[in-house]
């Protein structure tokens, strides 16, 4: 049977007298991969933080499968913070210390090799690429074997090649059973890896379904038209 391992409803932000998130309802199955899509400043990251509790809501509710969740939940954001002078190896190894796991060195090497880093663990993390770097930010993601991971714009500034390694990451990992949100620019890339899509613009949910049942519903050829006709006129 599958479980469902988040659940948000009618999520509410103000800042001042702006709602910048108005209602908004996500939640995610176990295997599940979830895109949230919208221009900026529509409110998918504020959502997203909402349900990980780095930002207090102020209506609605958050509820996650058991009440030790926090422990299997990874989260990359757009910037990870490193530990300077610290080589990719022991960022990797104290990430993991965080969520109480002493990674054996097979394991580290494994994890970096799923996310396109073998034979880079010697070197300083900070000195990594933006690409190498965004790497590194998902695979200290993957180090407690999480059961929900949050993904912000994981593709963003990579090259095709590591884009594709990533989205064939996250397909290995959702076969497992690991539910997946995240948010992201690129419609191809939804359009490939979503089984359903929220979009959200100025702080409430404007679509939700597939990538095929939106197309229908909207009469639109492409999620880029689809994303384009329901956002007009946004600020991006």
């Amino acid at each position: 049977m599958i479980k469902s391992l988040v659940q948000a409803k009618g999520l509410v932000k103000h800042y001042g007298e702006r709602k910048v998130v108005d209602g908004v309802s996500i939640q995610a199955a176990e295997g599940e991969i979830i895109a949230i899509i919208g221009p900026n400043g529509a409110g998918k990251s504020t959502s997203m933080d909402m349900m990980l509790g780095l930002r207090k809501a102020d209506a609605g509710t958050v509820t996650y499968w058991e009440e030790n969740y926090r422990s299997q939940v990874g989260v990359q954001l757009q910037d990870t913070p490193f530990f300077p002078g610290m080589t990719v190896m022991q960022n990797l190894r104290m990430f993991a210390a965080f969520y109480g796991q002493k990674l054996s060195r097979q394991r580290s090497i494994e994890l970096l090799a799923i996310s396109g880093l073998q034979g880079m663990e010697k070197l300083e993390a900070s000195r990594l690429s933006g690409g190498q770097q965004k790497r590194l930010a998902i695979a200290l993601t993957l180090a407690h074997s999480p059961k929900l991971l949050f993904l912000d714009e994981p593709t963003a500034a990579l090259d095709p090649r590591a884009r594709r390694d990533i989205h064939e990451l996250i397909r290995e990992l959702s076969a497992k059973g690991t539910a997946i949100i995240f948010t992201s620019h690129d419609m191809e890339e939804v359009g490939k890896l979503a089984d359903r899509i929220l979009l959200i613009d100025k702080g409430k949910v404007a679509a939700e379904g597939t990538a095929g049942e939106l197309l229908m519903q909207h009469q639109s050829e492409t999620l880029e038209e689809l994303y384009l006709n329901k956002t007009m006129g946004a600020v991006i």
